[in-house]
């Protein structure tokens, strides 16, 4: 960010703080005055650059975010605005580990995430999609907190993996929600209110909140205790994965982050993952196998034959273009001709 983008940045910031600080953490007169001092000088910078107070660098990037997954609603910190960005974001943006299997490094730099699934018009996994999301959504004016997630999908019951899914909760008017632009073929195509045993319907399949261990609100909880998050596939429930509610500082992102893109035993080393969700539905690529199912339930499933048919499918269905000469290669994959 340029040093004129930070100090617009920073006005921004201290105009808003004022109005929408909780009143426990307001600093009064003391803050508006000091604000009041500063303004003049935000000013300046700001307008001799042709430049308005909310226009620095990354305040430019929502136009061309927006411009990426087709959304053309209202800019405002409402629970309309979530669920519109939300579905937008993961029928556009597909979720993929593409540049794992190629051993490309995954920089959580919210620069390097805008350029590679905005302007390159790629896609990434949970912490490139929620670090790009929590960026865009603060910028509306939401609150937003990371998150750590277990994943409990598909794998045995008690089976316990690595905390390394990143998703991200909404405070907005005195409610919770969970937004994750991130969780593969099942990633949630609207926001969900933590709220325990109560469906929720969405654009695709039912969701739902339930509890284990001891529980008093969302900020006191017992040392077994979770919140799952479950899917509603056929004709019964799904776990998803498991979630605590503590925040995910940006220190265990990073340690999640490289886990999963270089530790030999993450799966996403060894198999190929690409999913997004459509109108009707959602697909998915599981290294040689397409599928598509519909809100009802039925699938269709393609056996993927060649590397070329492979490089065809993504890109006519994910929009994702393999560089000329560019083979995946991965145990999944053993076979393709």
């Amino acid at each position: 960010m340029t040093f004129r983008g930070t100090l617009a940045q920073l006005y921004r910031r201290l105009y808003y703080l004022p109005h929408h600080c909780p009143s426990e953490f307001r600093l009064g007169g003391y803050l508006q005055e000091a604000f009041n001092r500063l303004e003049p000088v935000f000013r300046a910078v700001t307008v001799a650059s042709n430049e308005g107070p909310c226009q620095d660098t990354h305040a430019m990037e929502l136009g061309s975010y927006f411009a990426r997954i087709g959304y053309q609603g209202p800019q405002t910190a409402s629970l309309e605005t979530l669920n519109a960005i939300v579905s937008a974001h993961v029928r556009t943006i597909p979720f993929e580990n593409l540049a794992v299997l190629l051993g490309e490094p995954i920089s959580l730099a919210i620069d390097d995430v805008t350029e590679k699934l905005v302007h390159r018009r790629s896609g990434g996994y949970c912490f490139e999609h929620n670090t790009l999301l929590l960026h865009v959504l603060e910028e509306l004016g939401f609150t937003v907190t990371a998150l750590s997630a277990r994943s409990r999908y598909q794998w045995p019951e008690r089976y316990s993996l690595p905390r390394t899914h990143m998703c991200l909760r909404v405070d907005l008017n005195q409610r919770t929600f969970l937004v994750d632009g991130g969780f593969g073929g099942l990633s949630p195509s609207a926001a969900l209110e933590i709220v325990a045993d109560m469906e929720q319907q969405t654009p695709h399949e039912p969701r739902r909140f339930v509890r284990e261990g001891h529980w008093k609100g969302l900020a006191l909880r017992g040392p077994d205790a979770a919140i799952i998050q479950q899917a509603h596939l056929g004709d019964a429930w799904h776990d998803l994965y498991e979630l605590t509610l503590e925040p995910m500082p940006p220190v265990d992102r990073d340690m999640g982050n490289w886990y999963t893109s270089s530790h030999p035993n993450s799966h996403f080393r060894n198999k190929l993952m690409v999913a997004r969700a459509t109108e009707d539905g959602r697909l998915t690529l599981g290294n040689r196998e397409l599928t598509r199912r519909s809100r009802t339930g039925s699938t269709e499933t393609r056996i993927i034959k060649t590397h070329d048919e492979l490089s065809i499918v993504l890109w006519q269905e994910f929009g994702i273009r393999l560089a000329q000469g560019v083979r995946l290669e991965c145990a999944g994959l053993a076979g393709l001709e």
